[in-house]
Formats: C-alpha cells, sequence, structure tokens
C-alpha cells in the first residue's frame, strides 16, 4: 500500500477498532444500493468484508433529482459500524450542516464542487471539524477547476455518472478525467487520494485503478450479486497488483 493510503488509515482509525488493510487500493460499498429493510444486517456483512469504508450518499431532492437519507440514518449506520463513514454530499449550501455531519459520524466530507460558491472556505471547515475533505466533480466538470485548491484537498471523487441515482452505465470519459487529475497532482505535489462513483463493476475496475484511482465506490455492483461480501473480496483481490 501507498504511503500516502497507510497516512489516512492511521490518520482516521488512531484510538479506534477499525481494521487496517494493506492491499493498494481501497473498496467503499455504497449504503445506498444496501437493503433498508434489512440495513443492519448489511452494515454487519460490510462489517466482516473486506471492504475498507461506507460510502453514505446524502441527497436533498434540489441539487440532484432523488432523495436519500439524513441524520437519523447516518448515526444509526454510525453506530453499527465498524470502518470509517465516506460521507457525499449531493446537496445545496453544504456548508450549513458540515459540523452536523461530523456529529452523525462522518470520517471523511466530501461536497460538490458545483454547490459550493465559497469551496476553499468549506475545506477549511470541513477540517476544522475534525474530518478528511473531499470535493467531487460531476462527469461535466473539468478537473482544471481544482488547480488553485489541489493541495487543501484530502481527496477528489470522480462521478463517473450524473448524481442521483444508483445502477448507471459508465461514463468512459472518467478514466480520462482521472489521469488528468492524476498528472495535476503530481505537478502540484499533492497528497489527495481518488475515488471514483459511479458504474464501477468487475468488469471495469482494473482499467479504473490502472487509470489512477485509489478509492473505489460500489453499489449495485455488490448489493445487487448474489453474495455480497464474496463480491468485495472479489474487488478488493483482483487489484491488488495494480501500481497506485
Amino acid at each position: 500500500m501507498s504511503d500516502l493510503l497507510t497516512e489516512w488509515y492511521y490518520h482516521i482509525n488512531q484510538s479506534s477498532h477499525y481494521q487496517i488493510n494493506t492491499l493498494s487500493h481501497l473498496i467503499a460499498p455504497s449504503v445506498l444500493s444496501a437493503d433498508f429493510a434489512n440495513l443492519g444486517r448489511d452494515i454487519e456483512m460490510i462489517n466482516r468484508s473486506e471492504a475498507d469504508w461506507f460510502h453514505v450518499d446524502v441527497m436533498d431532492g434540489v441539487f440532484v433529482p432523488n432523495i436519500s437519507f439524513g441524520f437519523p440514518v447516518i448515526k444509526a449506520v454510525k453506530k453499527l459500524a465498524k470502518k470509517p463513514l465516506d460521507v457525499h454530499l449531493m446537496i445545496v449550501q453544504p456548508e450549513r450542516y458540515v459540523k452536523e455531519f461530523k456529529d452523525a459520524g462522518a470520517d471523511i466530507l466530501t461536497v460538490q464542487y458545483e454547490a459550493c460558491t465559497h469551496l476553499h472556505r468549506i475545506i477549511y471547515q470541513i477540517k476544522e471539524n475534525g474530518m478528511k475533505a473531499g470535493v467531487a466533480l460531476n462527469p461535466a466538470t473539468p478537473v482544471s477547476l481544482l488547480k488553485d485548491v489541489l493541495n487543501d484537498l484530502d481527496m477528489v471523487l470522480i462521478m463517473s455518472v450524473n448524481p442521483g441515482f444508483g445502477g448507471q452505465k459508465f461514463i468512459s470519459q472518467a478514466l480520462n478525467k482521472i489521469r488528468e487529475l492524476k498528472k495535476m497532482m503530481n505537478e502540484a505535489g499533492s497528497s489527495a487520494i481518488i475515488e471514483i462513483d459511479g458504474g464501477v463493476s468487475l468488469d471495469n475496475y482494473q482499467s479504473i485503478i490502472d487509470a489512477g484511482a485509489n478509492v473505489l465506490v460500489a453499489g449495485n455492483a455488490v448489493f445487487a450479486t448474489e453474495n455480497p461480501e464474496e463480491t468485495i473480496g472479489k474487488f478488493k483481490r483482483m487489484g491488488m497488483s495494480a501500481v497506485v
């Protein structure tokens, strides 16, 4: 595992019971695709699995045409989760709720570039509240717009579908965006890591890792399978030789 990913684990997991994993990329199953009639069961499955994080999508019905869940559900997940909560806000005015998401249990908080008027300010608002700070880019948003904040970020999330719904087809242009972003980061000396979300599957995960992604979010590709825990293991083991 790269020194950067090692640092991430120890920063998030210090004084906690979270497991340290030593593979080269991270897997974050998306709670949005879980069975909400059996949410506790699915959380325990992720705990047992080789997954690294819980990915939690928060949608407000304004920034995206869908509504997911808010603080009560995140708090409930946190009570059972034995791994970090990676919370992605697809909402307007995210700066209004940073402390509330920290209190609900977020370890990593990612905001949408398109929803932030004062991006630099909210990045440091997130950090001041004790969380890792991420910024997500929609498919039509160029990575070049992050040039002036790359060294302030802990993570960049590349959306490989248009946000709002699970089960969409992977937008292949996202691979070029990952490569371009990786190059920008190397030139800037940025220590941020790259996460990708949307249409990730066992058919395309290797090309995603090869392009430079560090964290793969998987929703339906995990929960729609007969054995989700085994599928998570496949995502981990089948890409462990990739260079990131």
